[in-house]
């Protein structure tokens, strides 16, 4: 079996470099299973693409299509145009797209239009917010596919209320959470940690990267000013990406409790997870890693597609409005945050399970291409 495998954007990394590790484990067992590596460059610079890929164990891919930079729709076209050519040179027995962005959604476009089929890896989670990109993205690319490999419960039953049978259902866990367990002994403390003399449970980490927080530069400087004055005069640690830092900068906004810090690799990031007091987000993705932690969240949006964290774990969905915070703050200075748990199949074996069904599916045909002899 020969699998494309596509990574364009920094939260698939952390989907893939597990997954990639499955295979080749899979394949030293003795399966004839290879895959083609195709980055799309969708992230493009060091800290959003070749950090992660250094520290994940990610090896080089086989393709970068660099289709970086521009509208949506102008990466989106570039990415198939640069796919198309690379599945027709290098033609799988399937393609593997993970998570939610243009990537996942262009590349599977392209995969269906030459009949090449698709899984879908973290399939069937929604927010129901049509303003978010990536809920089109989601739908998109389950509208199409053709297995679906799912986190949760509440991700298969979005797939059977839209027609999908349950024999291309496999709920197989999160293979953001195998990346987790893999790394956990290999965090990093990072510099801010001894020039800011943080400790453990000392500070609160946030991060904002939607359009609708950190675009307006009044509603920026209030999320930011509420925060700051609801978080007990802890140090917050605000990793910021450098337009948004461009855009602070513009109006000299300060406070000596921000520390403003670059974009960081995973495994120092997680490090400022695991030991936060708590962390302030407007991110879906980290809401999985604080709840395997067990570090509390607060999510700064109004809908979440990963209702599981809400349910199970330590995520409370806070809503847009910054003032919504403080009863959350209460609780959590008060000492009396919610108990919590860990979603069934987060166990860290979910890309070994993947892999497992994917031979099962795909296992008996053989590919055309000349690339299945990869050692990959």
């Amino acid at each position: 079996m020969f699998i494309t495998i596509v990574a364009g954007a920094r939260p698939n990394f952390m989907k893939i470099a597990p997954i990639i590790k499955a295979i080749q484990a899979s394949k030293e067992r003795g399966k004839e299973i290879s895959y083609r590596l195709v980055h799309t460059g969708q992230h493009y610079d060091k800290k959003m693409s070749g950090d992660f890929f250094e520290q994940l164990g990610i090896p080089e891919p086989h393709a970068n299509l660099g289709a970086g930079g521009g509208s949506q729709a102008e990466q989106t076209a570039a990415i198939m145009t640069s796919f198309e050519k690379d599945l027709l040179a290098h033609r799988p027995d399937v393609v593997l797209v993970v998570g939610d962005v243009t990537s996942t959604m262009a590349c599977t476009i392209t995969a269906k239009k030459l009949n090449v089929d698709v899984v879908h890896v973290e399939a069937g989670i929604r927010s129901g917010d049509m303003t978010m990109p990536e809920e089109i993205n989601r739908i998109v690319t389950d509208s199409i596919c053709d297995h679906f490999f799912t986190t949760s419960e509440a991700a298969n039953g979005h797939l059977r209320k839209a027609g999908v049978e349950d024999g291309r259902i496999h709920f197989v866990g999160n293979t953001m959470i195998d990346t987790l367990y893999q790394n956990l002994d290999r965090l990093q403390q990072p510099e801010i940690w001894q020039q800011k003399k943080l400790s453990d449970k000392g500070y609160f980490l946030i991060t904002l990267h939607r359009p609708n927080n950190v675009d307006d530069v009044a509603n920026l400087k209030k999320l930011l000013d509420t925060i700051l004055s609801l978080t007990g005069g802890l140090p917050v640690i605000f990793p910021i990406h450098p337009r948004t830092k461009k855009i602070l900068d513009s109006v000299g906004y300060a406070n000596d409790n921000l520390v403003q810090v670059d974009p960081m690799g995973y495994l120092e990031f997680i490090y400022l997870v695991q030991h936060a007091k708590a962390v302030i987000t407007d991110s879906g993705g980290i809401t999985e890693e604080t709840t395997v932690l067990g570090v509390p969240c607060l999510t700064l949006r109004n809908s979440t597609e990963r209702p599981e964290t809400v349910s199970i774990g330590t995520n409370e969905l806070v809503g847009t409005d910054p003032e919504n915070l403080r009863p959350y703050l209460h609780k959590l200075q008060g000492g009396t945050w919610k108990a919590a748990g860990i979603p069934d199949r987060w166990d860290g074996k979910t890309s070994e399970r993947i892999v497992a069904r994917l031979l099962d599916i795909y296992g008996r045909k053989k590919s055309a291409s000349p690339e299945t002899v990869l050692v990959a």
